[in-house]
């Protein structure tokens, strides 16, 4: 731009006046440069090698990854990072004008965005400059930073735009197309990390490669913008002319001309309204953090009672809205706004309070006060649409963001009253963040309801539909993963994952709500809830991917239905009714979802015996009944207070909020996509650790998530395999939560979640390092007591295909239940000819009755110690296959049963596996002192004596080692190898062997098969006898006896 007219004819202190959009010109060029050079430079130096992965090179893989090109080769990532560190100068430059272009005094939020740039360029510069061969981590944490610091950039630059509609155009088309593009990105992904599909990494780098190209273009739309600004070099003491002149007034009418507010510069927003409605959002995360959490606190005590245990009426906490309808109690309480919802954060410090009894008292008292705080404040709104609306909108996305903290933290809540800081809790900073979301959405003094209701509609059939909206949301929608495990069906795969899918959820659930709040007619019709009931039957008939495509219809549908019913029962006349009776029913509800799977403590379970198709009935019927009295309203409405327009300010608000949930809930889940393949801890003896536990929920003895603390101990006992049961939390009274998932997880395993929670048992899983080639799961025959659920599992261990059972049965009770489960398992078991062991719960004592079916001829299975009689509940049992260890250890205060273990070796050779196949009844039980064990088979010395945290081996003093040793030769097959007396193979053992010589005498001839030599000593051994030797002395000598070595090095295969 040229110099104003008042100054073109007076001497210029100008030295250079540049164009502000030439620094976008610059930035896109540099930077477009670095990466570009840089990808020329590696595709013809070092091709075959960077698009080499760890899976496939050339030619399933033919195009390299942004990562490959820029961080792994000289002189590509040299010619990269040269580039990029010119591009930092323009880069600064432009966020600096950027800012400059939309600054206002006594506005915050382009400090906000531009903090965001900042925060950007410092963080692409960390993953540049720290590549991934050089600090894996910190590049994947450093390039996670950089997309999510762009989510806020760029929806602040799009805001922040001067009204300019080109600009504005392309920077909301390149937006949808980078954000569009992580979604497929994250797929391809998966498909290469996890799936090891051929392929999948080239289609990968492609979509990287688009995600920088859409990056800079957005940036470079600014050009359009900074054409309004000019960037002067002004030489204020005239030294470049070879003249000192002091500023003119002429400069400061330039400056003042300069610093005029720009016609493209917003001036009506403030910052404080978003972080008004983030703190409302936050304030009904609190909400249903507490409700989610109470149904675990009060399951506790049935648990341990076995049945009902009297503490189940706190599920009675959620009806305090009945209280509005005594008028004192309604004054009171729309008078004491502020205090009521303070006093309901007690449920979130509850945590602080130890006792089971009292902290359950607590979290009770704090779900009653938010439900009597909740109803009151939309209650006081109510003839405000805008402020109803604003309020409904942040307990809904209250709800998206409870679920996405839930798959952050593996499906618990890092504010629950179960979590503490030792086992992943933020329960201290959460109390805080509540306290001061709960001041901001009290900020505002509401209106009070006056007498003027709605007319037509009836409160029952308003109540009615509130009970069944609540129970769906929190059955169904508090955890992503829960209706992905009602489809669940074992592997190969055929449906969706937790892990990466339950981001579908999350984004149906937004549409949903969406939906909901911009045309609520199209979510309150009965087209809409044909829809949703289709999805409902489709949810419960269906698995794998129809099923699920079901479950997403029934997301959008309850979400998309929230709104406005919610709404429609805030503006009722009685919403002591709408509120009170809606949470009534919706206990019922949570009761009916119980009963269906308890059945055999509770009263009358079991006409409701396993009726998940009732519980969806009933479920959709009460949606139906809120959807009539929606429809059925008389639409002339007396006038309310902001009918007239709804401000669409907080509906912006909600939209990014939820926008910026599912950015967060995708970084969780690029956090949580597992970055290597599961490895077994001691390959080279091929060996098998098993283990089998009755985990309790995941709730420990003194209320605490225990998730934590069984890693620890299977990290500790090196487990390669856990069959745990009662394992299944998928439904309210659990939380909703899915512990195999962290497991998995955190131990580097693969998972069957097994039965899922709509096949109505507690559950029983496996975990494996192995892959699991094919698994079927069974619900074994039970006329009286609860179903007996069976993991039927193949896995790939060593090359070799290996059945694992995993097995809960009946109940000591139901003596016919366990005996057709004994006779089922023992079939099941002995279809199969391969290696095998069954890790399970059997209810019976050694070698007593159901026990010689499981351990019979037609199953095959032999007991991992037919010696051990002090056992009724956990049982391992195998065959064909080298059993070489056995161990019990105490369950400290995690559960309230023992963790059995036992190690196995897998045949591999033919060798091997004949030798097993004939193996004696004798010899399978042989016991072997532990020393004589290559390190790699020995138990961990951590848990003898008093053990750590509670844990140590007990019932017998040490854990057994059992069979360590392997089939070497018949004496004839040795005889005729060794005949050539050149032969002079020296025989030896460790020093101190403690064999007497009456052992070591042979059974057919009396001949002592070895004799130490005295006095001669080699390395530390004693020396026996040479083969020359034990020859003369046995020459006649022909045993079709099996030798059998100690493992010693050096023994040349032949020992006692």
């Amino acid at each position: 731009m040229a110099p104003s007219s008042a100054y073109k004819d007076k001497p210029s202190p100008e030295v250079l006046v540049v164009n502000g959009r030439w620094i976008s010109y610059a930035h896109t060029a540099v930077a477009y440069t670095a990466f570009i050079a840089a990808l020329i430079v590696g595709m013809n130096l070092h091709f075959h090698k960077i698009v080499k992965n760890q899976y496939y090179g050339y030619p399933d893989e033919w195009f390299p990854s942004v990562s490959a090109t820029i961080g792994d080769r000289y002189p590509e990532r040299s010619v990269f990072q040269f580039f990029i560190a010119i591009t930092s100068g323009p880069r600064f430059a432009l966020v600096g004008l950027w800012y400059l272009l939309t600054a206002q005094a006594g506005h915050s939020v382009p400090k906000y965005v531009a903090l965001m740039g900042i925060l950007r360029t410092v963080t692409c510069g960390g993953w540049t400059y720290i590549t991934s061969t050089d600090d894996h981590d910190w590049h994947d944490i450093l390039m996670v930073s950089y997309i999510i610091a762009t989510l806020p950039w760029t929806i602040g630059c799009i805001y922040l735009s001067p009204p300019n509609a080109r600009a504005i155009k392309y920077r909301k088309y390149l937006a949808c197309a980078f954000f569009g593009t992580l979604v497929p990105l994250i797929y391809y992904f998966i498909q290469h990390k996890v799936h090891r599909v051929a392929g999948a990494y080239t289609t990968y780098a492609f979509l990287e490669w688009s995600l920088i190209l859409f990056d800079i273009a957005f940036d470079a739309v600014t050009a359009l913008d900074y054409s309004t600004f000019e960037l002067v070099v002004r030489d204020v003491k005239g030294v470049s002319k070879g003249v000192a002149a002091s500023r003119s007034t002429n400069g400061k009418a330039v400056e003042n001309e300069i610093a005029k507010p720009s016609a493209f510069v917003r001036t009506q927003f403030s910052v404080h309204p978003a972080i008004d409605f983030v703190a409302e959002v936050f304030h009904g995360y609190v909400f249903w953090s507490m409700l989610t959490s109470l149904g675990i606190v009060i399951w506790y005590f049935p648990l341990w009672h076995m049945g009902i245990s009297g503490y189940e009426a706190f599920v009675m906490s959620t009806i305090s809205p009945l209280l509005m309808g005594i008028k004192s109690v309604r004054n009171w309480t729309m008078e004491n706004l502020r205090l009521v919802h303070l006093l309901s954060l007690v449920g979130v410090a509850a945590y602080l309070v130890e006792k089971p009894e009292a902290r359950l008292a607590t979290v009770g008292f704090g779900v009653w006060m938010s439900c009597l705080g909740w109803t009151a404040s939309l209650s006081s709104v109510s003839l405000h649409d805008g402020r109803l609306e604003r309020k409904v909108l942040a307990w809904m996305a209250g709800l998206v963001m409870s679920a996405t903290a839930k798959f952050a933290w593996w499906t618990n809540n890092p504010i629950w009253p179960i979590m503490n800081e030792r086992n992943g809790g933020l329960n201290r900073a959460g109390l805080a963040l509540a306290v001061v979301s709960a001041l901001v959405f009290t900020n505002q003094p509401a209106p009070m309801r006056g007498a003027i209701g709605r007319k037509g509609g009836s409160s029952f059939l308003a109540a009615v539909g509130i009970g069944g909206l609540f129970f769906g949301l929190h059955s169904l929608l508090s955890d992503t993963s829960t209706m992905i495990l009602w489809t669940w069906d074992g592997y190969p795969l055929h449906g969706p994952q937790s892990v990466p899918h339950g981001w579908f959820t999350v984004m149906a659930m937004s549409v949903g709500a969406v939906c909901g709040t911009v045309e609520p007619q199209l979510m309150t019709n009965w087209f809409a809830y044909g829809l949703g009931c289709v999805g409902a039957a489709i949810l419960t008939a269906s698995s794998g991917w129809m099923g699920y495509g079901g479950a997403l219809v029934m997301a959008w549908y309850l979400m998309g239905m929230a709104v406005p019913m919610v709404s429609n029962a805030s503006r009722n006349k009685s919403v002591a009714t709408t509120f009170g009776l809606g949470f009534l029913i919706y206990n019922l509800l949570v009761l009916f979802h119980v009963w269906v799977v308890a059945y055999a403590f509770v009263p009358g379970g079991t006409l409701v015996r396993e009726h998940t198709d009732w519980i969806m009935m009933t479920l959709m019927l009460c949606l139906g009944l809120g959807t009539w009295d929606l429809t059925s309203q008389d639409t002339t409405t007396p006038n309310r207070v902001g009918t007239k327009e709804i401000p669409k300010t907080h509906r912006k608000f909600f939209r990014l909020s939820l926008v910026a949930l599912n950015i967060l809930f995708l970084a969780a889940t690029y956090m949580r996509v597992p970055k290597s393949n599961p490895v077994p801890y001691h390959a080279p003896e091929k060996l098998i650790t098993a283990g089998i536990w009755t985990i309790h929920f995941s709730l420990d003895n003194n209320m605490w998530s225990s998730e934590y603390r069984m890693r620890d101990l299977f990290k500790e006992l090196e487990v390669d395999v856990i069959g745990v049961l009662e394992s299944d939390l998928q439904r309210i009274i659990m939380g909703n939560r899915d512990t195999t998932q962290f497991l998995a997880e955190d131990l580097g395993m693969y998972v069957d979640y097994g039965p899922g929670p709509n096949k109505h048992t507690w559950g029983a899983a496996l975990l494996s390092k192995f892959p699991i080639v094919k698994s079927t799961h069974h619900l074994l025959p039970s006329p009286a007591g609860e179903l007996a659920p069976t993991i039927h599992a193949t896995i790939d261990a060593y090359g070799e295909l290996v059945d694992v059972f995993v097995f809960h049965s009946g109940q000591e009770e139901d003596e016919e239940d366990r005996r057709l489960q004994a006779e089922f398992m023992s079939k099941l078991m002995g279809s199969t000819d391969r290696p095998a062991f069954l890790l399970s719960y059997l209810v019976t004592k050694p070698g007593e009755g159901n026990y010689n079916t499981y351990v019979s001829e037609e199953s095959g299975m032999l007991d991992v110690d037919a010696k051990d009689w002090d056992r009724w509940c956990e049982y391992i049992l195998y065959k064909n296959m080298k059993r070489t260890g056995y161990a019990r250890v105490s369950r400290s205060s995690i559960t309230d049963t023992e963790f059995q273990v036992a190690k196995f070796v897998v045949p591999t050779t033919e060798e091997e596996k004949i030798e097993v196949e004939t193996a004696s009844e004798k010899r399978k039980q042989r016991r072997k002192v532990e020393r004589e064990m290559p390190d790699g088979m020995r138990w961990p010395d951590m848990f003898r004596g008093k053990g750590r945290r509670g844990h140590r081996y007990h019932v017998f003093p040490e854990p057994r080692a059992l069979d360590s040793v392997k089939r070497l030769e018949t004496d004839m097959e040795w005889y005729e190898r060794c005949a050539d007396p050149a032969l002079d193979v020296v025989l030896f053992a460790p020093l101190g062997y403690k064999r007497s010589e009456e052992q070591l005498r042979g059974k057919a001839a009396g001949c002592l098969r070895y004799r130490v030599i005295p006095g001669d000593t080699r390395g530390g051994y004693e020396v026996w006898e040479t083969t020359r030797q034990w020859l003369a002395r046995c020459e006649a000598l022909v045993w079709p006896i099996v030798m059998q070595g100690l493992g010693v090095e050096g023994m040349n295969g032949h020992g006692l």
